[in-house]
């Protein structure tokens, strides 16, 4: 997607969505794919990767760290790994842009290596929080080094880590993987306790790449000292990019939409069971051969334009949908009655408040809400009003009330949208041929 840090979406009111689409493909999985691959001994091929700026971010750094990496095409990428002791000293700091997962995964890939590493990025990541992954990593005796717990990391390389039993405070996908990361080249069994399900990416992709991951009870657990080997990597369509669409069809697909070949882990498939419970009218059609290279299931899901009503959230559910709160939001805007989200307190450390910045946008809307500390209530069942949108920087903030331009009584401009590029390239022209109204100023 074209435009600087001055772009903005402007959204006409209204909308018929309708048709067959293929989002692009997983930023999670392509990140974790691009890293093992590095570190693997052999050769790996990914095919679907997400060509977006926070993936790209992870392969420039690879490529500092000394992994060959081509791009035939632009989502085709061959790696040639160079084992777990094969990375060396980058000769500046990596950049990781706004990619948040890379930075954290990296934290775990690096702090073993037997050299020094400083990890930055843009405005945005040089505020988020990074100490929730530095602190259990200073337990396996990395070195890592935080200002006021933010970027910059420095990691100063310490080779000989121990391994670790870690009981998480807060359910993460991104400490478990930076700490499963660190765990390969640590001494012993690495053991990381869930208190609720995260994504399982990592874990899949590891055992793709031919390391035991145990599963015991609520623990994630791997002896140190594994080797990966290369192999070829599918990543499907990204269900939190599809998950902008799925709301879209439950507000205005009348005959229909179809999404293909979209990623189903049920690790990441919260937000179906939500709209589900809402009363949407959704299909998953899983394909015959339902496990991808890579270990991931992926499936066909049809949407319909669908009366919602609301709920009020399972905690369960929470962490199985936390990206995709953004545009539920808008789906409880439209729904009869009240909706509740509690429980949600990861949302206020994403690339920015997400909770304070859609109850904002949301107001300016028109549509009552009450942001609490750990989640929204929204009273919903009327027309959307239009108006602008600070979306504060944050690509699924911007994506989000793009959505919600279907059901709104005026036009809708959201401003700052230049960071849509780092996990949806091609968003604009995707949304137009579903038929989302919608133009970039």
């Amino acid at each position: 997607m074209a435009g600087g840090a001055g772009a903005r979406y402007r959204i006409e009111p209204g909308g018929d969505i309708a048709g067959e689409l293929t989002v692009p493909g997983d930023k999670s999985i392509s990140h974790r794919a691009l890293m093992l691959g590095g570190i693997a001994e052999g050769n790996t091929q990914i095919a679907g990767f997400l060509a977006g700026e926070d993936c790209l971010a992870t392969m420039r750094a690879l490529q500092a760290l000394g992994v060959l990496i081509e791009r035939p095409q632009p989502q085709t990428v061959r790696i040639s790994g160079r084992g777990l002791e094969g990375l060396r000293a980058a000769g500046a700091p990596l950049d990781m842009g706004n990619a948040g997962t890379a930075m954290r995964l990296f934290m775990g890939l690096l702090a073993p290596q037997a050299f020094d590493s400083t990890l930055i990025g843009d405005e945005s990541l040089m505020r988020r929080p990074m100490e929730r992954v530095a602190a259990p990593l200073r337990l396996m005796g990395a070195d890592i080094r935080t200002r006021e717990g933010r970027p910059p990391v420095e990691i100063r390389g310490a080779p000989r880590l121990r391994a670790i039993d870690y009981a998480l405070p807060v359910a993460s996908a991104q400490v478990k993987s930076a700490v499963l990361l660190a765990g390969l080249r640590a001494y012993g069994r690495t053991r990381v306790t869930e208190p609720a399900p995260t994504r399982d990416h990592t874990e899949r992709m590891l055992r793709a790449f031919g390391v035991e991951v145990l599963r015991e009870g609520e623990t994630v657990a791997l002896e140190g000292g594994q080797r990966l080997t290369g192999t070829s990597v599918a990543v499907p369509a990204d269900f939190s990019s599809a998950a902008f669409f799925l709301v879209a069809g439950c507000l205005a697909a009348q005959r229909g939409l179809l999404l293909r070949n979209v990623g189903i882990n049920p690790t990441r498939t919260g937000l179906l069971e939500m709209l589900q419970l809402m009363g949407a009218q959704i299909r998953v059609h899983a394909h015959r051969q339902d496990v991808l290279p890579g270990g991931e299931p992926v499936a066909d899901i049809e949407v319909r334009k669908s009366r919602l009503k609301g709920i009020r959230v399972p905690q369960s559910l929470v962490p199985l949908a936390i990206d995709e709160f953004p545009v539920f939001f808008i789906a409880a805007a439209m729904a009869e009655g009240e909706t509740l989200v509690r429980g949600a307190l990861e949302l206020r450390v994403k690339e920015t408040d997400r909770l304070a910045a859609m109850a904002q946008g949301l107001t300016v809307l028109g549509v009552e809400n009450q942001l609490l500390e750990d989640g929204l209530w929204i009273r919903g069942g009327s027309r959307l009003g239009g108006g602008t949108i600070e979306s504060h920087g944050d690509h699924r903030i911007a994506m989000a009330f793009a959505v919600a331009g279907l059901a709104a009584g005026s036009a809708i401009e959201i401003r700052d949208v230049a960071n849509v590029a780092t996990s949806f390239p091609g968003f604009l022209e995707i949304a137009r041929s579903a038929g989302l109204q919608i133009e970039m100023q």
